[in-house]
């Protein structure tokens, strides 16, 4: 099972690493989108998923850090090592702040507490003009030079950057959420009581994750940053946190590769359906409604789901 599962993963990886010189532009670059977003899925995951917290805050963490990056970019000629540890930092200590206040909460009150919280990081960008210039966002954002004989200003290099951030996001998430650490937040999620019975430190082992979440989410932000080249109060808004919690839900909570699945199809499905009708949101929400009525553990738990049953007929007929 553990060959069959590398032997598939190499052959995405080599898919996807692939795809660069074959693709048109604009299909590449809703690929590089659909990566970036999957790091903020996956990082939203890791609450909702594995520690069973559904948050509407995400999108403050990717914007806090995209910020960062844009202001040290632009104003300061910070290059991609400065800025990205600035933005990764920033929105872990985001995080932690928020965290102590969001995390006794439970249910639909931690739902809200992750609401007003990311409102207030909205309403900073929208109003602190002479830092963040407001509804007009800030512009011109170059993108890194890594002193390598190609230029991360055309598409497919930056693609492959794009999926760099990405595997690397994937695989330590991995290594987290399989680890004893990781083990506890899904033993949380199914019961608190019982975990706090065990003995296990039930806030802190919550706060933790929190923390890493946030932190994940504003390495999407930065990568965010320098592959739109423009920050807006736009991209810190509650439609981009429901989005986000969208992509968890269609392709699969707690399995980290069904919010990167899910990342995928909404980023498609907003660019392309919304070239033939300015009602793209009611097609989204329709995928998402048969979502929820045929697969409810989303996509990737559907066909895990499916396969099981597959492998119980199987053993059954052969006994």
């Amino acid at each position: 099972m553990i060959r069959r599962r590398a032997l598939a993963a190499l052959i995405v990886v080599g898919v996807l690493a692939g795809l660069g010189p074959v693709l048109p532009a604009y299909p590449l670059t809703l690929i590089t989108q659909a990566l970036i977003f999957g790091i903020l899925a996956m990082s939203l995951d890791v609450l909702l998923g594995y520690t069973g917290l559904p948050s509407l805050g995400q999108a403050a963490y990717f914007g806090v850090a995209a910020y960062a990056v844009a202001l040290l970019a632009t104003e300061r000629q910070v290059g991609l090592v400065g800025c990205a540890a600035a933005g990764i930092a920033l929105a872990a200590v985001t995080a932690a702040v928020f965290g102590v206040v969001a995390i006794r909460a439970r249910g639909t009150y931690f739902l809200m507490i992750t609401l007003a919280l990311g409102m207030v990081v909205w309403g900073l960008a929208h109003r602190w003009v002479t830092m963040t210039q407001g509804d007009n966002g800030i512009s011109a954002i170059p993108r890194p030079d890594l002193g390598l004989p190609w230029s991360l200003a055309h598409s497919i290099p930056f693609y492959y950057f794009a999926l760099a951030g990405f595997l690397i996001s994937f695989w330590i998430l991995l290594v987290i959420v399989r680890s004893p650490f990781g083990r506890t937040l899904v033993g949380i999620r199914e019961s608190e009581s019982r975990m706090r019975t065990l003995g296990y430190h039930v806030w802190l082992h919550k706060y933790i994750g929190f923390v890493i979440a946030g932190g994940f989410g504003g390495f999407a932000g930065v990568l965010w940053a320098y592959y739109n080249g423009f920050v807006s109060p736009t991209d810190l808004q509650l439609a981009t946190s429901v989005e986000v919690l969208l992509m968890v839900a269609l392709g699969g909570r707690g399995t980290l590769l069904g919010p990167a699945l899910g990342a995928t199809i909404i980023v498609f499905l907003k660019n392309l359906v919304s070239v033939y009708t300015h009602r793209w949101l009611l097609i989204l929400g329709a995928v998402y409604i048969a979502t929820i009525v045929y697969a409810p553990e989303g996509v990737v738990g559907a066909v895990i789901q499916w396969a099981r049953r597959t492998r119980t007929g199987q053993l059954r007929s052969e006994a």
